[in-house]
């Protein structure tokens, strides 16, 4: 009886050897676990989430982990099915994340790399962004699964797995389904009615914006932003406040001095072409300076990341290919069913197929002109893919989903792709796309796999059966791979990539990065600042790729992150003990999911007006407030404050 109350205390220490781990459902019973119903629970939450993260790393250029809010929800929807005599099982409502989680790394691998594309007018079809997509994703399922005997059951205790584990004590305690998946609705509806009243009906400046007084050219701004809000609570404080760190470096620092520095000249400094440093406005000195220098900064931190874990990576591939060679001996689902793990006949079959597809299929690689390019990329998307796909399993047990450095991971495939590209003498058009491409299908995988450990977490200390779940991983990733690729399709038709809306920042700087080796057309001189920022991050012990972030980004768009982070570090703060914090912190988690996704999903459906009319929603506009819209702004976002304040305090009766 005491499972019902929680996991075990095994669910947290490693078990002595010869004892083995008793999960949450013994693996002598076999309850419905991969039905209809779960599939199709988690194929629609999925979508939903996929769209929505799609629309903030957009914005934002970071994405956050679903997993515990589509298992939430799913609760939720099996208890609203059970009054009706419809009833399910834990193992179903785990099999609903797991399909539903897949969508959320889908997401970050397209929108971190492909946008690029749009933006050098290549612009990719529907059919070549999904092709990449599920080639990636599936590459990412498949190659994790030989890894799964050592680092989930073998590391238990060792790795925890956090997301995994989280998402296992969610679905456990069946109460969280009632009073705490109200939190998830409530931010929905918040989310979407916040960006109703900016994006649609647009009653309220989108931005507030000041001068700095005494400090040439200085500006600080917050986006109103219901999303970036939620992050920041998702983040927490520290994280939070190293990334407002970086924006403030930007607009209240690096500016000021480009504008002092240049104050005196008479021609345009390159890479700006028409403008002199004294008649741009702050916007445009960012635009055209400020951002190398992030992009350094980032793509240094990104590599620092990936450097540190250089030890874990070694070490993961050491037990990835013994784990290999293992199971080539032994292929046979032998064992209970919680060790039944799909064949490795499948893995073998499956990954040989996919780098066919790429190399044979030419909407694949669409830009590269005949199959001998497409072979290469298709091979380096294999050896890439395997290799991080190792990496990603092992470093999300360390840190998480949301602290894996993909990015790092996407730029050292983008260098490494490139320079063999331009070795080839594949410089142009085709070679940048080439290049991107490979990126983008080693990012899909590398997050994927993080993704899909996590899950494979929850599974084991719940007593799923692996294979069901690899199983429902690849549904994921088939089933969400269009969506999540027509909402970006419809998010550049509507609001253009590279813009205030949707700066695509991620993408950007995976362009820069590609031309930076290809073309030689860098201004490095401000990509060398940006590396000694993050070098002296690294010196001072302040993790530079969250700072650099900051730094890359603009400061309207940290504010909100930072804000967002101090509610959480005010509510844990205030608490009487510290249970009732971690309370606080669930419960704002929950709310604050629910404002990404609620505004995430009504970016996209103003994209899809936009494309059925032809054009944006015109809105009311803010002219009845005059000189007090920023103002209104301000007590708008005042008012959603208030109320992710008092519902995260607030115990649910």
């Amino acid at each position: 009886m005491a499972k019902k109350t929680g996991l075990s205390r095994q669910a947290y220490e490693p078990i002595p050897e010869g004892e083995e781990y008793e999960p949450f459902i013994p693996a002598g019973e076999s309850p419905a676990e991969f039905t209809i119903k779960a599939a199709v629970a988690g194929i629609l939450f999925g979508i939903t989430f996929g769209a929505a993260n799609a629309y903030l790393g957009l914005k934002a250029g970071l994405t956050i982990s679903t997993s515990i809010p589509v298992a939430v929800l799913t609760v939720a929807a099996f208890k609203v099915m059970s009054q009706v005599g419809i009833k399910s099982t834990i193992l179903e409502a785990n099999m609903s994340q797991t399909v539903g989680s897949a969508s959320s790394s889908v997401a970050s691998g397209v929108i971190f790399t492909l946008p690029a594309l749009f933006l050098w007018g290549l612009d990719p079809g529907l059919l070549q962004m999904t092709l990449l997509a599920m080639c990636g994703g599936l590459l990412g399922v498949l190659f994790m699964v030989p890894l799964r005997s050592f680092l989930i059951r073998g590391e238990h205790g060792r790795l925890p797995y956090p997301e995994g584990t989280a998402c296992a004590e969610v679905l456990v305690a069946s109460e969280v389904g009632g009073g705490k998946a109200k939190n998830v609705f409530r931010g929905l509806a918040a989310g979407a009615f916040f960006k109703f009243l900016v994006s649609w009906l647009k009653v309220i400046p989108d931005e507030m914006h000041a001068r700095v007084p005494f400090i040439k050219k200085a500006e600080l701004g917050c986006e109103a932003s219901a999303a970036l809000f939620g992050v920041g609570f998702i983040l927490g404080p520290r994280i939070a406040a190293i990334m407002v760190g970086g924006g403030l470096l930007s607009w209240l620092v690096i500016i000021p001095i480009i504008a002092w520095w240049g104050e005196g000249m008479t021609t345009p400094l390159y890479p700006e072409t028409i403008q002199t440093i004294a008649q741009m406005e702050p916007g445009r000195l960012w635009t055209r300076y400020v951002r190398y220098i992030g992009a350094g900064a980032v793509a240094t931190g990104g590599l620092i990341t990936l450097i540190r874990s250089i030890p874990t990576m070694i070490e993961s591939f050491k037990v990835g290919a013994k784990q290999l060679r293992r199971k080539l001996k032994d292929s046979a689902d032998i064992g209970p069913r919680t060790e039944q793990d799909l064949p490795l006949s499948v893995i073998g079959i499956g990954a040989l197929l996919l780098v066919g597809v790429m190399a044979g299929v030419p909407a694949v690689f669409a830009d590269l002109p005949s199959f001998g390019p497409r072979l290469v990329a298709a091979l380096l998307v294999a050896v890439a893919a395997f290799f991080f796909v190792t990496v990603s399993s092992r470093i999300v047990g360390l840190v998480g989903v949301t602290s894996n450095p993909t990015s790092g991971m996407t730029i050292a495939t983008l260098l490494a792709t490139s320079a063999i590209f331009l070795a080839f003498g594949w410089t142009g058009d085709a070679g940048k796309a080439g290049a991107l491409t490979v990126g983008c299908v080693v990012a899909i995988a590398a997050s994927i796999a993080g993704d899909t450990s996590q899950d494979l977490k929850s599974g084991f200390l719940l007593g799923a059966t692996p294979r069901r779940q690899q199983l429902g991983e690849l549904i994921g990733v088939l089933s969400s791979a269009a969506f999540v690729c027509m909402a970006v399709l419809l998010l550049d038709k509507t609001y253009g990539f590279g813009t205030e809306e949707l700066p695509a920042p991620q993408a950007t700087l995976m362009k820069v990065v590609i031309e930076g080796v290809l073309q030689n057309s860098l201004p490095w001189g401000l990509v060398g600042i940006g590396v000694g920022i993050a070098l002296v991050c690294e010196l001072f012990k302040i993790p530079s790729l969250p700072f650099a972030v900051g730094v890359y980004l603009p400061v309207a768009t940290m504010v909100p992150v930072f804000l967002g982070g101090l509610l959480r570090w005010n509510a844990e703060r205030t608490a009487p003990d510290e249970a009732e914090g971690s309370e606080r912190r669930e419960r704002g988690v929950l709310f604050g999911s629910g404002l990404v996704g609620g505004e995430g999903l009504l970016g996209v459906g103003i994209a899809l007006v936009a494309a059925r009319l032809g054009r944006a929603p015109h809105g009311i506009g803010t002219a009845w407030a005059g000189d007090f819209g920023q103002l209104a702004t301000l007590v708008a976002f005042g008012l959603l404050a208030l109320i992710f304040w008092r519902l995260s305090v607030r115990k649910e009766a």
